[in-house]
């Protein structure tokens, strides 16, 4: 598996999404993921205080257990517990630093993201709390998630000589490309920020187990979703585009599964593709679904789903 930097972190090109964690799997689950991941040689793994009723950064502290420093750990604050909204003040933010290390068991995080825009707090002084956690020491890294261009310039301005954001994490794939457009992914390559895609496979479109036109199948994480987010990812034009895709894949003989981490990678700004497991087999899948491209094949998926 190789690595791509995050700052000063070395991540494997795939990661482990952790949201599964406290939700669909338990304990022996967790582990199992934990340590499969571990063995293929994925180290990033990716967390958030209110993952799994805020069980997911437990469960994971637990299944790294003596191996902790063989892990590169992503977590994330600032969506309240009860999920009501944003709140990234710098008292919240300390405190919840606070609390995300004693759920993982750990003395520092490796990369500390910012989950949603505060629409009250200036981003400023979220930012200027960050960079004391790094020089205390209980961060190494800090980075951001789901801020616009235009946010991730203010923060670079307001970072001055201190520590910067060095990633952002957002929705990208095959099927979701806006930020090729709005600036993010523009700002990543001319400031050296990594760049985290979420929802890679697009909620399981992008596997295989869906085909457009039937039934999604059982157990899959689209099926447990509510019918209005079912509803979204099974619109008409997500599923004309997963259809060519599908389609494609078979003429060329490369499983979707390869082609959607593929693409995602042959970015320079992508660090790592971070994709939820729910079985050490399926980490060892998303590993061996990684290889080249050439430009003619990327051209292609390109306009498959532009």
């Amino acid at each position: 598996m190789q690595r791509r930097s995050i700052g000063s972190l070395m991540v494997s090109e795939v990661g482990v999404g952790c949201n599964n964690f406290g939700a669909r799997l338990d304990q022996a689950g967790t582990t199992a993921v934990v340590q499969g991941a571990l063995e293929a040689g994925v180290n990033f793994f990716d967390t958030a205080d209110i993952y799994g009723n805020l069980e997911s950064e437990v469960l994971l502290g637990r299944a790294l257990g003596a191996r902790r420093d063989e892990a590169i750990i992503a977590t994330k604050f600032g969506v309240k517990y009860d999920q009501s909204g944003s709140q990234a003040t710098p008292e919240y933010v300390k405190w919840a630093c606070e609390q995300s290390l004693s759920r993982l068991g750990t003395d520092y995080i490796d990369l500390y993201q910012f989950h949603f825009p505060d629409p009250v707090t200036p981003l400023a002084d979220t930012l200027g709390a960050m960079q004391e956690l790094v020089a205390e020491g209980k961060v190494r890294e800090i980075g951001c998630s789901n801020l616009t261009a235009e946010m991730l310039v203010e923060a670079r301005d307001a970072a001055g000589s201190g520590p910067r954001f060095v990633s952002t994490q957002c929705q990208y794939s095959l099927l979701y490309r806006q930020h090729e457009t709005d600036g993010v992914l523009a700002f990543c390559r001319e400031n050296d920020v990594a760049f985290l895609p979420y929802y890679p496979l697009a909620n399981g479109l992008l596997t295989g187990k869906v085909q457009p036109g039937q039934p999604i199948p059982e157990g899959t994480r689209l099926s447990l979703m509510p019918p209005e987010r079912v509803a979204h990812w099974t619109n008409d034009v997500l599923m004309g585009r997963t259809g060519d895709l599908l389609n494609h894949a078979d003429e060329i003989e490369i499983p979707i599964l390869s082609l959607a981490f593929s693409w995602l990678l042959a970015h320079d700004e992508v660090a790592s593709v971070i994709a939820g497991a729910s079985s050490a087999d399926q980490v060892r899948a998303n590993v061996a679904a990684v290889r080249d491209l050439s430009d003619e094949q990327i051209a292609l998926l390109n306009v498959l789903t532009a």
